[in-house]
């Protein structure tokens, strides 16, 4: 039991938050804080392992991601892309045929990056994973990405309700993980159905399972196409406990994926007229 005044003095770094490049989120008041959770949501294939994997690589701080949704060929070459700049179908070309010496120089600097590629991690596996990496670097993690919470191994589910209670669960325990290790905890998630081709914002009761309660942070994301051939990303922040939140999906901030390598570029250079309203 600690009075206010020890709280500050005990935090540690609770509350700090991690570099990212997202300028126009930050105009948003989006901040993701070391000792908290937060979800990212959206349909197949609209792009959130390219949002996180993003903010992990141009956040430059120690990371430890979970990858069961992309294999490891697919993240190396995500990942390289977006740290040179370079094209990633010719750095994928390069890792497939076993030609890849001119980029691991690049890949080697970020040597406090660590992945998992299990396609089905347990809450042990993961805790295991946090161990070593503290045994290994003498610190944990400052951001931990679990990519996607439904591919975490929690037990078998019967029925709707028990798979809901589950991943309340699940959050339960990220958070936790949040607050243990002072890391900023990233969770990839599922829309419900009716969202699931990713066209139209997104609202907070589109989040699949209904695990509202938990996060601090949740954005949703959906696209379009800017008539050019290029994807446009919006990031909606539908819950924000230190900042401003639209549940309805309705503001967002908007980013252009650059197809060649794969970074995701600012669009918006003023608050939405909503926000600044």
């Amino acid at each position: 039991m600690f009075s206010l005044a020890q709280s500050v003095r005990i935090r540690g770094a609770a509350g700090e938050p991690i570099p990212n490049t997202f300028k126009s989120l930050k105009r948003l008041e989006v901040e993701f804080r070391r000792a908290e959770l937060s979800l990212v949501v959206a349909g197949p294939g609209t792009g959130k392992s390219l949002f996180a994997l993003f903010l992990a690589v141009t956040a430059n701080v120690p990371v430890l991601y979970f990858s069961a949704d992309s294999s490891a060929a697919t993240q190396a070459a995500r990942a390289t892309a977006m740290i040179t700049g370079e094209d990633a179908k010719a750095i994928k070309n390069a890792l497939v045929e076993g030609d890849f010496s001119e980029y691991e120089s690049a890949l080697g600097e970020r040597w406090w990056s660590r992945f998992n590629f299990s396609a089905r991690p347990s809450q042990k596996d993961i805790e295991t994973h946090l161990l070593c990496y503290l045994e290994v670097y003498g610190c944990t993690p400052h951001l931990v990405v679990v990519d996607n919470v439904t591919n975490v191994d929690t037990g078998a589910v019967g029925d709707a309700e028990s798979y809901t209670f589950g991943l309340e669960g699940l959050c339960e325990y990220l958070l936790e993980m949040a607050r243990e290790t002072n890391a900023h905890v990233l969770g990839l998630h599922h829309v419900t159905g009716e969202h699931s081709d990713g066209l139209n914002p997104i609202p907070l009761s589109g989040v699949k399972g209904k695990v509202h309660r938990v996060p601090s942070l949740i954005i949703t994301l959906h696209k379009d196409d800017d008539g050019m051939g290029s994807r446009i990303l919006h990031a909606s922040p539908v819950k924000n406990r230190e900042g401003f939140a639209d549940p309805s999906g309705g503001t967002f901030a908007s980013f252009r994926l650059n197809r060649t390598n794969l970074r995701l570029e600012e669009l918006d250079e003023e608050l939405p007229g909503v926000f600044a309203a």
